[in-house]
């Protein structure tokens, strides 16, 4: 083999590997917003939600990383025709539902609806959003 091709082959291949290197460095952080979503699931909330339902969907890429720290329940049958019993039992017919528990403030659970923002489930919930 030609010096030439050996060189080039060693910096195609450094450049794999740092590539490599540069995407599992970047995506190996913490979420911004896991301390949020682990205090909604810490707080005993509830996220119900279907995969097929854009507003879920908004919803998981609005808490982006820490969307696998969230108390998500999935409704939607994997065909996507049906509710998953979980979901029939709380009486869910929409999604997104968050149900929040009842605390020394609030007498009974609280239950939103549709696409909330950060602030709206954090006044909800009572956790805090990071600054």
């Amino acid at each position: 083999m030609k010096k030439g091709t050996l060189i080039f082959w060693l910096v195609v291949l450094a450049l794999i590997v740092g590539g490599i290197g540069v995407s599992l460095t970047l995506n190996s952080g913490p979420g911004k917003l896991d301390g949020f979503a682990q205090c909604l699931k810490d707080s005993g909330t509830v996220y119900y939600g279907a995969f097929w339902c854009p507003h879920c969907q908004a919803t998981n890429k609005m808490f982006g990383k820490s969307k696998a720290l969230l108390p998500y329940v999935e409704c939607s049958t994997p065909d996507g025709k049906n509710q998953q019993q979980i979901c029939k039992d709380n009486n869910i017919i929409g999604y997104p539902t968050w149900v929040f528990p009842a605390t020394s403030t609030t007498a009974t659970s609280t239950i939103l609806t549709g696409e909330k923002t950060l602030q709206e489930l954090s006044s909800a919930s009572g956790c805090l959003l990071p600054q």
